[in-house]
């Protein structure tokens, strides 16, 4: 099948679905100039150990190293703007197709483009919380400064070190998060899965859930993924190119014919 089949037999199910829902991982936001973690050449992973760098046990003992690391990472962030791929989910949700975006990204890129409905699985950089007196504030008050000169942010209120709301190695999900992601799972009669890799858990087993409930799964990915076997479909490529050229159909009501 040629990739504009393809293309057309997305937005075809699309048009067709009662319940979509869109799992989002880092490839998502890689085109924004965020890199992603696990890649083999350009991986945040490979230039860190990320127990000694991004753990709980590691943030509580050095919270220094966090905060050396993710500071650059921080900046891009800052000044990242949603690419395509974010635009068309959020273009999907405005027009009344997708009922929700799952992402595994810490970047508030969707919220950017316009998503309303996100349910963030590992956190949010958007706001931090004290480790000793759990006072909460947004971290726009505390990035200008940390930006600025890297030293630890601390709190107002007691004096102790404000982790931004990330979920780091060692830690619990946010179990709220977790249930409304596999509820969606669950509800879904398609699941498009984006430029994640499927390799980290409860993410990963998203897709088999929405396979076990009858969902049809569509993946577009650059690498092959381990639910690529039981999707219904699976196109190798950039997603921010991908995903708007079917967003595209999708907003003109072109419908394929089922092959």
């Amino acid at each position: 099948m040629g990739a504009d089949s393809l293309l057309c037999r997305a937005a075809d199910w699309i048009l067709r679905a009662r319940h979509l829902v869109a799992l989002t991982g880092a490839g998502v936001s890689t085109p924004s100039g965020i890199p992603d973690f696990r890649s083999p050449d350009s991986g945040l992973w490979n230039q860190v150990n990320p127990f000694l760098a991004a753990s709980i046990v590691a943030f509580r003992i050095r919270p220094q190293l966090f905060f050396d690391w993710i500071r650059p990472l921080a900046r891009m962030m800052l000044d990242a703007a949603p690419n395509a791929a974010h635009l068309a989910l959020a273009q999907l949700e405005q027009m009344g197709r997708l009922q929700a975006v799952i992402t595994q990204n810490i970047d508030n890129l969707h919220q950017k483009a316009g998503s309303a409905h996100v349910i963030e699985l590992h956190g949010t950089m958007r706001q931090a919380t004290c480790i000793r007196c759990h006072h909460v504030v947004p971290t726009e008050s505390l990035l200008p400064r940390f930006l600025a000169s890297g030293e630890l942010p601390r709190c107002d209120t007691c004096g102790g070190v404000m982790k931004p709301d990330v979920i780091l190695f060692g830690e619990q999900l946010p179990m709220q998060k977790v249930h409304a992601a596999r509820a969606a799972a669950r509800a879904c009669d398609v699941m498009l899965v984006l430029g994640s890799s499927l390799t980290v858990a409860p993410a990963a087993d998203l897709p088999t859930i929405a396979c076990d409930n009858g969902a049809r799964v569509i993946v577009i990915n650059r690498q092959d993924t381990w639910i690529d076997g039981r999707a219904a479909l699976v196109i190798h490529d950039d997603v921010a190119i991908a995903l708007p050229d079917i967003v595209a159909c999708v907003a003109y009501g072109t419908q394929a014919p089922v092959e």
